[in-house]
């Protein structure tokens, strides 16, 4: 029987994506060989993060000021929005580098069946930033679906009337994807072959 203390920790390293009873076991036993002070040092990271971490007021991804780095970055191309699921989405763009437009977080995608609407993502907040900054092109960068459809072409509709170009990222994104376990070149080619929303 494994002390409580051991348990308690692999049942916390459980909660993490992906990891199962063994690869919890694993780590936890691998935290009782660090030295008290690489604890002390984890344990501060981790109450760091979950403090200063917060979404950007402007864009919605993740920062440590108010407005994040790339927001504040006026050498961006101002003519389009990169529209994604999550903050791991624009940092997975970001690392690519062959896009340097603007970013927006939709914190989601619509999904009825989760009790998730348009008023629960940031749609507004992206009909406002496009329409208050003379964007000409949103694109879509969200993976395939049925959720994933129904926000496009919630948010195409949204925009068609004001004459702004809505894309989706296309060419090779499996259906149902996330976009972390994409790799870059099939992501690069998507962005670059986005196709028209209709």
């Amino acid at each position: 029987m494994l002390p409580k203390s051991l348990v308690d920790l692999i049942e916390y390293f459980k909660k993490f994506p992906g990891i199962g009873e063994k690869t919890a076991e694993r780590l936890a036993f691998s935290v009782l060989n660090f030295d008290i002070e690489e604890v002390t040092e984890f344990s501060k990271a981790l109450c760091n993060a979950k403090s200063n971490i917060k979404p950007c007021s402007v864009c919605g991804t993740l920062t440590e000021s108010d407005i994040c780095f790339i927001c504040r970055d006026d050498s961006r191309d101002s003519d389009s929005i990169l529209v994604v699921e999550n903050s791991k989405d624009v940092f997975l763009f970001e690392r690519i580098g062959n896009y340097n437009g603007y970013y927006h977080v939709l914190g989601g995608l619509i999904s009825p069946l989760d009790e998730i609407g348009p008023d629960d993502l940031s749609i507004n907040l992206l009909l406002e930033r496009v329409r208050n900054n003379n964007i000409k092109e949103v694109v879509l960068a969200i993976k395939t679906g049925i959720e994933a459809d129904t926000t496009a072409l919630y948010i195409k509709k949204l925009l068609e009337k004001d004459g702004i170009i809505v894309t989706r990222i296309a060419n090779g994104i499996p259906i149902g994807a996330d976009m972390e376990y994409i790799d870059v070149l099939t992501l690069e080619t998507a962005l670059n072959n986005r196709k028209e929303v209709f």
